[in-house]
């Protein structure tokens, strides 16, 4: 059995729960494909339906498994303009960060945003219908967010990585 302990979470607590091989199965087999039903997820990991949704119930009752989505495909849907922005903060008390934190949380443009240890202090993933777009978004919201000192983009050419699941592939007996 493997003990898994996850820390940082985005709500900051720690999580204890201790995963045998079939729930890393079910972990990977959720990764790569979401959508399944639990006939369908128990056949692939072996078990009955009950007891797979049994164990699917507890991964995400302890938070292992944090929710399900749809990946839309930005261009798709028009955004298809993505830059990342790195921040620099005046000054990194507690006040600043929690201001500027909330703000980032509030605009739906912003996909990822991660605090970082070092300069910068933030790395934000934001989206944008246009080059356009995404001035008007970078000198009127971004640029006038709580605490900036420095704002830096880069647009981003190509992705060659996206959405890849986690390595969680249980090793064979």
């Amino acid at each position: 059995m493997l003990l898994l302990l996850l820390a940082h979470f985005p709500d900051s607590r720690q999580y204890h729960f201790t995963m045998d091989r079939i729930d890393q199965k079910i972990l990977a087999e959720l990764q790569a494909d979401g959508r399944l039903t639990i006939t369908e997820l128990a056949d692939r990991v072996r078990l009955t339906p009950g007891p797979c949704h049994r164990r699917l119930r507890e991964l995400e009752r302890t938070g292992v498994i944090t929710g399900y989505r749809a990946l839309v495909n930005p261009a798709a849907v028009g955004m298809g303009f993505e830059a990342l922005v790195q921040v620099t903060l005046d000054r990194g008390d507690a006040a600043t960060v929690a201001a500027f934190e909330a703000a980032i949380a509030e605009l739906p443009h912003v996909r990822h945003a991660e605090r970082l240890f070092g300069d910068p202090d933030y790395l934000l993933r934001v989206a944008a219908r246009d080059m356009d777009s995404f001035a008007e978004l970078r000198d009127q919201k971004l640029a006038t967010l709580p605490g900036i000192h420095r704002l830096s983009s880069t647009i981003v050419m190509k992705r060659i990585v996206d959405n890849r699941p986690l390595p969680i592939t249980p090793k064979s007996s």
